[in-house]
């Protein structure tokens, strides 16, 4: 079988997994956080969120953490966006990058919104076009890719549909994501074939929860497709508000470790991922989903 012999692993667990915890992580710990990510060798890390405070409280600090982390030098420091004036707010704070979702579930979508998802992908449509103004990166995010906790089957072809509206926008990457975690192996295959059948050779990326435990099972999936960009969520944070018994993403040393025990270069220091992940722990004093922080690496994905 052939696979890919690198692979690049995007932290969202700042985002995604902040958002989601019910008591407010301190602007100071969340700065702590992404800097020491930064030193682990990622190379791409979904900082923060410009929504609306009411909506999102806990990222009512993003311009202040853009602000104050540490910018290392070949790391994208990316941020997810909601609608044009979030696009403002986030060229201001300098981003490097953007990520603009839509559900491919109307019912997400309206929960999550309140917008249906044709409105949603044309008012991202002026969105689009600020970023590629100021050199700003987008991606086009389709969340409830592989089914959805209201509505169940999302069809492959609304997601297709989805994937060419965002070409049609200028974007330099496509991330389907499994935001209810109902994703399985040969599902995530179909519909990476069949997007694939109408976007080309324009990069995929996957977003995948790991809420009925079949995450990694699904990378691998996206391996044998020739996928190489994957989120992960430190110590395994995340869920959606929006989406009923949503867990979090997979962990990011789990993540890493299984790719690099696969021969797969992530450029990752694993002993210096789990060491922050053993650190967000502490900070949040609970158990928390990540298996590699508590077991350690395996052997062979540390070895040069």
């Amino acid at each position: 079988m052939s696979l890919p012999q690198q692979a690049t692993v995007v932290e969202v667990g700042p985002r995604d997994g902040f958002q989601n915890e019910h008591d407010l992580v301190p602007t100071e710990q969340k700065i702590e956080i992404i800097d020491a990510l930064s030193e682990t060798g990622l190379r791409r890390i979904e900082a923060t969120a410009f929504v609306h405070p009411k909506a999102i409280p806990q990222l009512a600090d993003a311009a202040e953490v853009m602000a104050k982390i540490k910018r290392r030098q070949g790391v994208e420091y990316e941020a997810l966006i909601p609608n044009a004036r979030g696009m403002e707010r986030a060229i201001q704070a300098g981003v490097d990058a953007v990520c603009l979702v839509v559900s491919a579930s109307e019912s997400h979508n309206m929960n999550n919104v309140r917008m249906s998802v044709a409105d949603s992908l044309e008012g991202f449509r002026k969105v689009a076009e600020m970023a590629h103004q100021h050199g700003v990166k987008v991606t086009g995010g389709i969340s409830t890719a592989f089914g959805c906790a209201i509505e169940g089957w999302v069809a492959p072809e609304k997601v297709v549909d989805m994937a060419q509206a965002f070409v049609s926008m200028g974007v330099q990457e496509i991330s389907l994501a499994d935001t209810a975690g109902m994703g399985d192996p040969a599902l995530v295959t179909d519909v990476i074939q069949k997007v694939r059948k109408k976007t080309g050779d324009m990069p995929l990326r996957l977003h995948l929860h790991n809420t009925r435990g079949a995450g990694l099972a699904n990378v691998f999936a996206g391996l044998t497709q020739g996928v190489t960009v994957f989120d992960g969520s430190i110590c395994g944070l995340g869920g959606c508000p929006f989406s009923p018994g949503a867990t979090g993403n997979i962990a990011t040393a789990d993540l890493v470790n299984m790719l690099e025990s696969m021969r797969i270069d992530t450029g990752v220091d694993l002993p210096k991922l789990i060491d922050c992940e053993r650190h967000v722990r502490a900070i949040l004093a609970r158990d928390l989903p990540g298996q590699v922080m508590k077991a350690g690496a395996t052997p062979w994905a540390v070895t040069p």
